[in-house]
């Protein structure tokens, strides 16, 4: 059985910082690439973050303008998101996704697995 269970979420006040994780299990995420997608009350779900395989590639949305940072640790089969400098608009279900082979990684309706997320908050 497939399985992304992220993990890390609360609630912060503004210029806080969190650490989002996300375990996998069920298929070898180290062939895989992934992303971090959110998705704010009343919207739909916004990409946020892409990495490579090997974790050698990153790319961000613009909003991310340089307070986020993804990694991953192909040992623990885990995806990481810090977030520092939080906004209240980066309030959202926070979750990961499995790019399928060949697909834009900015496609949120194309991805294959994805976990229930974790919940960010940020409010003073």
């Amino acid at each position: 059985e497939v399985q992304l269970v992220e993990s890390g979420g609360g609630i912060v006040q503004p210029g806080g910082t969190l650490r989002l994780s996300c375990v996998v299990s069920g298929f070898d995420a180290s062939k895989s690439a992934m992303v971090w997608v959110r998705q704010a009350p009343g919207k739909g779900p916004e990409w946020v973050s892409w990495i490579s395989l090997g974790g050698g590639r990153q790319d961000y949305a613009a909003f991310t303008q340089g307070r986020f940072m993804i990694s991953r640790d192909n040992a623990k089969n885990t995806l990481y998101l810090q977030m520092w400098g939080l906004k209240p608009e980066d309030t959202a279900l926070y979750y990961c996704a499995r790019v399928p082979p060949g697909r834009r990684y900015t496609a949120v309706d194309e991805y294959d697995y994805r976990g229930k997320g974790t919940q960010v908050t940020v409010s003073s």
